[in-house]
């Protein structure tokens, strides 16, 4: 009988109709595939007991994040030369019942039910979420900030850097991390257009970087908002460490419960893919209504490609299930409409999609290089989560499979006056 290794290379390759371009190496010892090529690393047949039980991307995530399966070699290799035939084969690569019909892959998948021991489906990782539906509600999403940001400042530290700045930074060749976040962190004030004494709301502050940076560099007063206790106290220390309690204010608070406007401007960093498809009109609604006329939003958001079907969008579900619970992208074609019909005159789309690749192959390096001790701040598994989840949406970005875009929208007044320069592209310099 052939080695486990061969087996299930032959099994893969019956089952996606292509090509395994990667390595197997089994719990036996056996290796199978390209020589040189990284492996996919089986450790034992509960891994392939995980697969069977979720076919697809999250019975291969709950056995990433147990630690049954693994990659050696060079990670980023190892999943571009996976994607093409696994995780991006389009909308029209075969569903798994139309690959069922095909008499080879039935006779691989009773070969696989042979292979793969006791027919028990493992539990999940105890790091998994519950899936459950979308409601977008007060206590779910506060739910789901807490599941994501409350696992340790420590480790967000380790991971981020000084700068403890939880987005896409603003590169220039031979910039450090931090002076790319500063960067950003400066682009969205210009772009903003902050002047003494403004009045500037931060919905999603996270750690209070934004806040202190504008209060700190353009004079104004700031209100801090999120939903994550821990993100709050950290974010209170900074703000009094750095003499600024006078002129920034850190609330756990959702956005719904702000009423305390107007605001000159307000800042949403990463916060809008964590609103939901069904509750983004009022979102960017209630930021409108919090706006004075003349005012302006910088809403600086994730988007993902546009489907010819919209219908069958499904949000990723190993991110659902593990990083961003009830997180959700939309394509920024969308995201312009929905801010339209809130009021707002959008006055500029600007595409950082490199500059996001990039920091996060720096926040994987950060990861890896601390990895004894990222793994004591949270988990082994939580570990692994962050490290695939990273290393995967480093790719994604290059790829273009997904992208992120500041948008600029102005409350324009009635007469019509938007108050911008007539060059506008000046904050870029």
């Amino acid at each position: 009988m052939a080695d486990a290794a061969s087996r299930l290379r032959s099994l893969a390759e019956r089952m996606l109709g292509a090509p395994l371009p990667v390595r197997i190496r089994a719990w036996d010892g056996s290796q199978a595939g390209p020589p040189g090529a990284p492996a996919l690393v089986i450790r034992n047949r509960r891994a392939l007991r995980r697969m069977l039980f979720k076919p697809g991307e999250l019975g291969m995530a709950r056995a990433w994040v147990a630690g049954d399966l693994d990659i050696e070699g060079d990670l980023y290799t190892a999943l571009r030369a996976m994607a093409g035939s696994v995780w991006e084969r389009g909308e029209d690569a075969r569903t798994l019942t139309q690959a069922l019909r095909d008499p080879e892959v039935r006779a691989a998948g009773r070969e696989l039910l042979r292979l793969v021991g006791p027919p028990i489906p493992p539990a999940p990782p105890r790091e998994e979420v519950r899936r459950r539906r979308h409601l977008h509600t007060r206590r779910s999403d506060s739910r789901a900030i807490s599941h994501h940001y409350d696992v340790g400042n420590d480790f967000y530290e380790l991971v981020l850097g000084p700068s403890m700045v939880y987005s896409c930074a603003y590169w220039e060749d031979g910039g450090s991390l931090e002076s790319a976040q500063r960067d950003k962190l400066e682009l969205v004030c210009r772009k903003l257009g902050l002047t003494p004494e403004q009045r500037l709301l931060d919905v999603g502050c996270g750690w209070g970087s934004m806040a202190i940076h504008a209060a700190r560099e353009h004079g104004v007063r700031v209100v801090g908002i999120t939903l994550s206790q821990e993100q709050a106290a950290y974010a209170r220390k900074r703000v009094a460490d750095e003499g600024l309690t006078d002129r920034v204010e850190i609330r756990v608070q959702d956005y719904r419960d702000v009423v305390d406007g107007p605001y000159d401007a307000i800042s949403s960093i990463g916060m809008a893919e964590h609103v939901g498809a069904e509750r983004y009109l009022d979102y960017t609604s209630h930021l409108y209504g919090l706006l004075r006329p003349g005012g302006r939003l910088l809403n600086h958001q994730i988007a993902r490609r546009p489907q010819r079907d919209e219908s069958a969008y499904e949000v990723d579900r190993f991110i659902d299930a593990y990083v961003f619970p009830d997180g959700e992208l939309a394509p920024i074609g969308t995201t312009v409409t929905q801010l339209e019909r809130a009021g707002f005159e959008v006055r500029d789309v600007e595409s950082l999609r490199e500059h996001y690749a990039r920091t996060l192959r720096r926040w994987v390096t950060n990861l890896e290089d601390d990895w004894g001790r990222a793994v004591r701040l949270t988990s082994p598994g939580r570990a692994r989560v962050w490290r695939l989840y990273m290393a995967a949406s480093a790719l994604a970005f290059e790829r273009n499979r997904i992208g992120v875009n500041q948008v600029l929208a102005i409350r324009t007044p009635d007469p019509g006056t938007s108050g911008l320069p007539l060059r506008t592209r000046t904050w870029n310099t």
